[in-house]
């Protein structure tokens, strides 16, 4: 009996602590479909948090990690592990069912990519600065591992050079806030002067905003279409994926927290800004919308489920 209150004592404080994150996302979807404050206001906002606001949150976490933990070493490898795993699994599929690059590309991305806006705005919610810096460490990998991936996948047929598929990750704000972050760390040097206020500042106003924006970019009338790979993508996304790295955070022996912000990674929706990459590198952008909006609107059934589950 006790033990059947404390679950749902967990499963509600659980509820609570990501209802607003997905009040923010239906918000965003409402002001971009009443024009507020006009519609020019949202690729601009997306600019703002993409690189100067999201990037502070990256820096300042990763500045003050502690880089000493024992587990991080292993939490590394499962990340790296199980998007190897994914990415092995996507080709398979790929060769059984004769996928071109171009939807080849859309479905990659949405079984790899994640919404990192809404990521780290639930490990805030869950586990607050700890999770945080976890979140941020796993981002330094998992950024350019996949960006590498949808970029392969997108122009798997036409052939892509080591520069093309770097250049882009060099410039990546976010890989070097990450990088930033992890120098200054390891300098010694800290963030004097006030300059920790000024990026706490700045990262507080990120994750609102890039919840907002999630919503604005939801396309819900491109759901008519497409509806097998549709639910297919989504399960493998939002099932799949997350029972993948919690069996290979179990077979490698992560303690709770970091198995927690693992799977919860793994469990995220596809990120909107894969609908930009498709689209700009010829592929089947319809596709992609339809994934991005029918894999946020599952996830605000899909990741409490999951999160009640984990220990």
């Amino acid at each position: 009996m006790a033990a059947h209150m404390r679950a749902e004592v967990a499963v509600l404080e659980l509820l609570l602590a990501l209802w607003p994150l997905f009040a923010l996302i239906v918000g965003g979807f409402y002001l971009r479909r009443w024009a507020f404050p006009n519609d020019a206001f949202w690729p601009g906002a997306e600019r703002l948090n993409y690189f100067i606001l999201f990037p502070a949150l990256l820096f300042s976490s990763l500045a003050s990690a502690p880089l000493d933990n024992p587990a991080l070493p292993r939490l590394a490898l499962a990340v790296m592990l199980a998007l190897g795993l994914a990415w092995l699994a996507l080709l398979v599929l790929r060769r059984l069912r004769g996928w071109p690059a171009g939807r080849f590309g859309a479905f990659t991305q949405g079984a790899l990519r994640f919404n990192t806006y809404l990521g780290l705005a639930a490990v805030g919610s869950l586990f607050g600065q700890a999770g945080l810096t976890l979140a941020a460490l796993m981002l330094a990998l998992m950024v350019p591992t996949v960006n590498v991936l949808s970029v392969w996948s997108l122009t798997a047929e036409r052939g892509v050079s080591v520069r093309s598929l770097l250049l882009p990750i060099a410039k990546n704000p976010l890989i070097l806030a990450c990088l930033g972050g992890a120098l200054v760390n390891l300098s010694g040097l800290g963030l004097p002067g006030g300059s920790e206020r000024l990026l706490g500042l700045l990262a507080a106003a990120s994750l609102p905003l890039g919840l907002l924006c999630v919503g604005a970019a939801l396309k819900p009338e491109q759901l008519s279409g497409e509806a097998p790979a549709l639910a297919s993508n989504s399960l493998l996304r939002l099932c799949a994926m997350p029972v993948l790295a919690w069996a290979v955070a179990y077979a490698l022996q992560l303690p709770a927290m970091e198995t927690s912000v693992l799977v919860l990674f793994f469990a995220l929706p596809t990120a909107p800004t894969a609908y930009v990459l498709t689209r700009q590198l010829g592929g089947d952008s319809q596709l992609m919308a339809g994934i991005i909006t029918l894999q946020t609107l599952l996830a605000a059934i899909s990741l409490p489920l999951l999160l009640a589950v984990l220990p």
